[in-house]
C-alpha cells in the first residue's frame, strides 16, 4: 500500500513572497531623450507632406538612453528608409543625424540643417 505524501513535506516547498519593493527603487536612473514640441511640428510636417506625395507610409518614434529616433518606412513591413536621430551628449547638447540603413547621411547640430536632406532638388524644365 502506498503513503500519502505528509503535509509537512509540502511547506518546506512553498516560498513566501512577502517582501515590498518601492516602484522608485525599480526607476531606470538615465533620463530618456525625447524630441520637443517644435521639433515634433518640423519632424511630421515633413512626413506628412511625403505621405500626401505617395513616398512615405509610416513612421516609429523610439525614446532611448542617450537618443530619441523618429524612423520612417515605405510599407509597414519593411524596415525604416531613414532614421533621424536626436543625440544627447555628456554636456546636454544635442546632434542630429539622419541614417539611411547603416550609412550616416547627414550630421548637425540643428534638426532643420538635417532636414534640409529632404527638401527637393530644384531642376531646370525646359
Amino acid at each position: 500500500m502506498r503513503r500519502k505524501p505528509s503535509r509537512r513535506g509540502a511547506r518546506r516547498n512553498i516560498i513566501l513572497m512577502t517582501t515590498v519593493t518601492p516602484i522608485r527603487n525599480c526607476r531606470p536612473t538615465y533620463k530618456p531623450v525625447f524630441f520637443t514640441r517644435t521639433e515634433l511640428n518640423l519632424l511630421l510636417s515633413l512626413y506628412s507632406r511625403r505621405v500626401s506625395s505617395g513616398e512615405w507610409r509610416d513612421y516609429a518614434i523610439d525614446h532611448r538612453r542617450g537618443h530619441a529616433a523618429f524612423s520612417v518606412f515605405r510599407h509597414s513591413r519593411d524596415q525604416a528608409i531613414y532614421r533621424i536621430f536626436k543625440l544627447e551628449g555628456s554636456d546636454r547638447r544635442c546632434q542630429y543625424q539622419v541614417t539611411a540603413g547603416s550609412r550616416r547621411l547627414r550630421t548637425a547640430s540643428s534638426l532643420r540643417e538635417v532636414l534640409r536632406l529632404f527638401e527637393p532638388k530644384l531642376r531646370l524644365v525646359t
